[in-house]
């Protein structure tokens, strides 16, 4: 199975995708990775992994519209199976979502449908839960919307901070990520019609 990673950060669950495939835990290819702006460290590790990259920067397109046809240009010249949002900051549009129809899977940090969004971890504390967790779906033209795939539980602890609960939900995150594209690749769970 062919992925095309899209990240905007640090690209931790990129890492743990590119670790699983060098241990032999994933069989998946790395086809490429990308991200919405420049000096990302999702890249630095993507080169450092020997990866092909590609950057469609948001801040070089003065219409939206632009910039999602060139993402999806992008990620089309790699004939990816399934294409991974991890860390991706951007929503893409609905042309973008048809052209990978049932191949974009999306990680968020909350247990979906609740706290969608950028804040999920903060969102989750603000309004009290003691448990939160994390989630991996199809994704849709909606805002972390889409039929979610996995999703697994984290506590909240009376001494967590924002930054604690998050670091705790990326670990778990990165491991039901990496199970999931697992799955997938075994076509234990084939996407949505």
């Amino acid at each position: 199975m062919r992925i095309v990673v899209l990240v905007s950060g640090t690209g931790s669950n990129l890492q743990a995708v590119i670790d699983a495939v060098k241990e032999g835990e994933l069989d998946v290819e790395i086809a490429a990775v990308g991200s919405d702006r420049h000096g990302t460290y999702g890249l630095e590790r993507s080169d450092a992994a020997g990866i092909p990259t590609f950057v469609v920067d948001f801040k070089a397109y003065a219409h939206r519209a632009e910039w999602n046809a060139a993402l999806t240009t992008a990620v089309a010249a790699f004939e990816p199976d399934v294409v991974v949002s991890s860390g991706f900051m951007r929503i893409v549009s609905p042309d973008f979502i048809n052209a990978f129809n049932g191949k974009y899977i999306n990680t968020h940090p909350a247990l979906l449908p609740a706290f969608p969004g950028a804040h999920g971890v903060r969102d989750a504390m603000a309004y009290g839960v003691k448990v939160t967790g994390c989630t991996v779906h199809w994704a849709d033209a909606g805002v972390d919307t889409g039929p979610i795939i996995a999703q697994e539980a984290v506590t909240i602890e009376d001494s967590d901070t924002e930054e604690t609960l998050h670091e705790r939900i990326k670990a778990v995150e990165r491991r039901l990520l990496v199970s999931t594209l697992a799955s997938l690749a075994a076509a234990s769970a084939p996407p949505p019609n």
